[in-house]
């Protein structure tokens, strides 16, 4: 079993008078994190899945007594699949403000769902844990360096879901699964998506993009939609940890893209599943692409493991010249460009550097990944 990174984290917020919200993509490994954290604690618990009917109706009218009796001696309650349940915050709220000494631990695969039911209810009243695939960190420490240097390939083309990393031959077949069974399924089940054709064509024309400047416009006619449904369809993939957006990083230069934005994936093999095609890199057109998404997303990760507060952007003027990914904290900039093969020559635009003379900038080519994906400033 490959230990996530965020254990201890999560460990250490246990019985401090707040639930533990954990919240991800469905099939991320949530379910086998918080086994991971009740095997470490050597409590009671009351175990509880939002996905059984019994279980969401025995909340369909909620109450301290109630609550009581069902928890009974134990000292946690596990509720898995918590966005299925109606009105869960008020439930979670209830426990934590009445039963003393009761630790709440709920998951949920669907930030939309599970969050439009718990923030108001638990404000103040809860910790969250972000889990997403499994990052380059979590890989290596559970691995080494040359074992996971040599993956390379395999995270591009098939990335990091736990069942891909721990059962590579069977890769191409449960990705589809993920991708067409289980990643979309709240999106259909709790969201009134009345054209899942359409949804599926919006997937598809984002999948096609990555990497390059997404204009809703453009993808609104391709598609056949209008910009106000492109929109929403976008949303939704976000807070179902599909996607996560890059805005335009725009303060100096008169010709800075200002309100731009690029879309990336939260994991290669969804994309690769999506456009179909599981190629090796010697027989893809699209590896720049490819490795760009990888190491964004796996920033991504790393920044959300370490607790680190970054707000990321790209770059790009009008007259194309680009930088793949700005992170400002407080008030330092670092530019990251990604380039897969390490003999081109490249160098970052005199445009930026002019405008941002204290930005630290570097050149990510696979040799730099280790480095890039298990260091944070």
């Amino acid at each position: 079993m490959i230990k996530r990174l965020q254990l201890e984290h999560a460990l250490n917020r246990l019985f401090k008078g707040k639930a533990l919200i954990i919240y991800g993509p469905r099939q991320a490994g949530k379910t086998t994190f918080t086994e991971q954290i009740l095997a470490q604690t050597e409590k009671k618990v009351l175990r509880l899945n939002g996905d059984d009917a019994d279980v969401r109706q025995l909340f369909v009218s909620t109450n301290e007594e109630m609550l009581r009796n069902l928890i009974g001696k134990n000292q946690i309650v596990f509720i898995d699949e918590a966005q299925r349940i109606t009105e869960i915050g008020i439930l979670i709220k209830i426990i934590v403000d009445r039963i003393r000494g009761v630790q709440v631990i709920a998951t949920g695969s669907s930030s939309f769902e599970l969050a439009g039911g718990i923030n108001e209810p638990l404000t103040g009243r809860k910790y969250e844990v972000q889990l997403l695939p499994l990052s380059y960190s979590e890989l290596i420490n559970h691995t080494d360096y040359l074992t996971e240097m040599r993956q390379l390939e395999q995270r591009l083309i098939y990335g990091c879901y736990p069942e891909i990393v721990t059962n590579p031959e069977m890769a191409t077949e449960h990705l589809k699964l993920i991708a067409e069974s289980y990643l979309f399924k709240d999106l259909f089940k709790l969201e009134n998506i009345n054209r899942p054709q359409l949804f599926d064509k919006l997937v598809k024309a984002i999948a096609l993009q990555v990497g390059s400047e997404v204009s809703i416009t453009e993808v609104g006619r391709t598609i056949g939609a209008d910009n106000k449904t492109v929109e929403k369809y976008l949303a939704l993939l976000e807070k179902a940890y599909v996607v996560f957006v890059l805005p335009a990083f725009s303060r100096n230069v008169r010709n800075e893209i200002r309100k731009g934005r690029k879309i990336y994936f939260f994991d290669n093999g969804i994309i690769n599943a999506i456009i179909g095609n599981f190629n090796p890199l010697s027989k893809r057109t699209d590896v720049g692409a490819l490795w760009e998404n990888y190491m964004v997303s796996e920033r991504r990760k790393i920044l959300s493991i370490s607790q680190q507060q970054a707000k990321s952007y790209f770059w790009r003027t009008t007259q194309q010249q680009e930088i793949d990914l700005i992170e400002e904290r407080f008030d330092s900039i670092n530019a990251f460009e990604f380039k897969y093969n390490e003999n081109k020559n490249v160098t970052l635009p005199k445009t930026f550097s002019r405008a941002y003379p204290d930005a630290k900038t570097q050149i990510i080519t696979p040799k730099e990944r280790h480095n890039f994906l298990t260091k944070t400033p």
